[in-house]
């Protein structure tokens, strides 16, 4: 008799870090390599950095669009960094959920908290109401992180302290997440969050029913 494939319940990655601690660029490996992943892109109303594309980097809004947006209901959270709102589009998160996909969304500690808030006090009718795994990527150390934003000369000096500060406050929560990545070596870090990524999707407790042969 034909085997029956179990049927899985969608997850949402939450992947956070300080500035600098490259969760992005880790999580657009991720993205590469698991075409099946929705990566959920962020909307905010700082300026773009060199490189970045409007609706692939981030959806980068005016004030006022941003604002409006808000009022509407249309962000899943919404946050203030370093004097510059973020927030998460609903639509295109359901949108994925509902054709099957998992997703990864790429958020600061602020908004991985009111998402994990939102998911456990929703009704189980919600369509976000899925399996959440959040995990915390860090630099080996302070000193790498602080060097790494200078390398990265995007931003003044006095703007990177800012950083710091935020970062040394933002690694205070690494026990609110189910797991850390050690940012050091690139290529081990991907290969650390690639692990996770496949254990999730194959964990027992994940599936809605019974396996059948």
């Amino acid at each position: 008799m034909p085997l029956v494939r179990p049927d899985w319940k969608n997850i949402i990655f939450i992947v956070s870090a300080p500035s600098g601690a490259g969760k992005t660029t880790l999580c657009e490996r991720l993205q590469q390599e698991f075409k099946d992943i929705h990566y959920a892109i962020t909307a905010t109303t700082r300026e773009p950095r060199p490189g970045e594309i409007n609706g692939k980097s981030y959806y980068f809004l005016s004030m006022k669009e941003f604002e409006e947006k808000l009022a509407a209901g249309r962000f899943i959270e919404n946050a203030v960094v370093h004097g510059n709102r973020y927030g998460s589009p609903k639509g295109p998160v359901e949108d994925a959920l509902a054709d099957g996909a998992d997703v990864v969304m790429n958020l600061d500690v602020q908004g991985a908290a009111t998402v994990r808030r939102y998911i456990r006090s929703a009704p189980e009718s919600d369509p976000l109401k899925k399996h959440l795994v959040d995990i915390f990527v860090v630099p080996p150390s302070l000193e790498v992180l602080r060097n790494r934003l200078i390398r990265r000369g995007t931003d003044s000096m006095e703007t990177i302290e800012r950083r710091m500060r935020q970062s040394r406050e933002e690694i205070s929560h690494w026990n609110e997440y189910k797991y850390m990545v050690v940012n050091d070596d690139l290529a081990e870090a991907y290969d650390n969050m690639r692990a996770i990524i496949l254990a999730e999707r194959h964990l027992i407790a994940n599936r809605r029913e019974e396996y059948r042969a």
